[in-house]
């Protein structure tokens, strides 16, 4: 894990602004964020409608590419 970034948004951030590429680093970033959102809406309901960006749901599409492949 030396020199692996622990912020997930960051990864996520700076992938969606084509400062870094799609690789196991942001695919792992994504499902933690898939995580704790999940959490969030179990915890309340006032966040139930609360939803990632369309761009980072065409990144979630593009991981399930990145992971077959």
């Amino acid at each position: 894990m030396i020199g692996m970034d622990l912020n997930p948004c960051r990864t996520v951030a700076e992938c969606l602004a084509g400062n870094r590429d799609v690789d196991e680093q942001t695919i792992a970033a994504l499902a933690i964020l898939e995580e704790k959102l999940e959490r969030l809406k179990k915890l309340d309901s006032a966040f139930y409608a609360v939803a990632f960006s369309s761009d980072v749901e065409k990144l979630r599409s593009r991981k399930n590419a990145v992971a077959v492949g």
